[in-house]
């Protein structure tokens, strides 16, 4: 008789303040990301980035 593999268990569900920390981390880098926006010599930088990948 063989014996099958246990069935895959489903991850721990998030802690509530777990789940905090995470969305504080994305809105941070959110707002990080959207700095970076602002600045016109990074905009430049990433359209000479994009531009040269053609």
């Amino acid at each position: 008789m063989q014996h099958s593999p246990p069935p895959p268990t489903s991850p721990a569900p998030l802690r509530g303040w777990q789940r905090a920390a995470l969305w504080l981390l994305v809105l941070v880098l959110l707002g990080l990301v959207f700095m970076l926006y602002t600045q016109p010599a990074f905009m430049v930088q990433m359209a000479d980035h994009v531009w040269a990948c053609f």
